[in-house]
């Protein structure tokens, strides 16, 4: 199943996609969020589906918004894959490296991407990440990971390098939390579409031109690996995102230059769908 919520921004709605038609779910839930993936939504849906209790409907035209909604925590692990630590001059890390983006800066998957104020240097990343679905603490091992797991969807880790780097006082969330910087779907699709998240393609373009072109077998630390480890330091709950790093191929390697207003940017991930966003000044 593929859930996404459509509709202006503050008033989505919920619905379903299975196999190309979509069905309302404002039956089941007024939103997806941590309570509806904590509470067996997911099952509940899937019952409602077997049922034929959920009406059809057509989305035509209709803004998509973040396939999840109100999430607690936005949880990112920088430098996972080789080649990308090394275009950032770093090598691999020898444990997840963490930090975190502010909730607000999520958007939906073809929402407009806002460059912060005296930037020069927004930059784009293409991201697989992960829902979770359950409560998860002190997991005893990486194979308890996949119980925990709500979908994957697509996320760009938008940043402002030198908010990131020169002005960052030794943390990374200055150049990660503007406003805009995390669009996000459009799809969460749930994990029996996704059998192994360790063997997706995952890509990204400006204004149609590639930038990267990897696939996530390439990740230093595998998402199952990245959800035990997190969960020793702290209790990710229904809701929270992890998005799991990105390849190679973002401007701060110095080869592709920097957004600017008037860019479009293009993210795919197989399995998953695809999102654009138009690059415009902050308001």
């Amino acid at each position: 199943m593929k859930f996404l919520r459509y509709g202006n921004r503050g008033a989505e709605k919920p619905a379903v996609e299975v196999e190309g038609s979509i069905f309302d779910l404002t039956s089941i839930t007024d939103d997806i969020d941590g309570a509806f993936l904590g509470e067996d939504g997911v099952a509940a849906t899937r019952a409602a589906l077997q049922a034929g209790s959920l009406p059809q409907i057509s989305i035509d035209g209709e803004r998509l918004g973040a396939p999840v909604a109100q999430t607690p925590a936005i949880l990112c692990i920088g430098m996972n894959y080789v080649a990308h630590a090394a275009e950032s001059g770093s090598a691999p890390p020898e444990t997840p490296v963490l930090f975190l983006k502010h909730p607000g800066c999520i958007v939906g998957p073809f929402d407009e991407v806002h460059i912060p104020r005296g930037s020069e240097k927004t930059d784009w990343e293409v991201e697989l990440a992960v829902v979770i679905g359950k409560e998860a603490r002190y997991l005893a091992d990486p194979s308890q990971s996949r119980d925990h797991i709500a979908g994957y969807t697509i996320s760009n880790d938008v940043s402002e390098r030198a908010f990131q780097i020169e002005d960052s006082g030794g943390q990374w969330s200055k150049g990660k939390c503007s406003e805009t910087f995390n669009p996000l779907g459009p799809y969460l699709v749930t994990p029996d579409e996704v059998p192994d998240p360790q063997a997706l393609n995952l890509s990204s373009r400006v204004n149609g031109e590639i930038r990267q072109d990897s696939n996530t077998r390439d990740m230093i630390f595998s998402v199952d690996f990245l959800i035990w480890h997190l969960s020793q330091y702290l209790v990710l709950r229904p809701g929270d995102i992890i998005n799991t790093g990105t390849p190679q191929g973002v401007a701060l390697s110095g080869r592709f230059p920097y957004l600017q207003a008037g860019d479009v940017m293009t993210l795919e991930i197989s399995a998953l769908g695809r999102q654009q966003q138009s690059v415009v000044a902050a308001h």
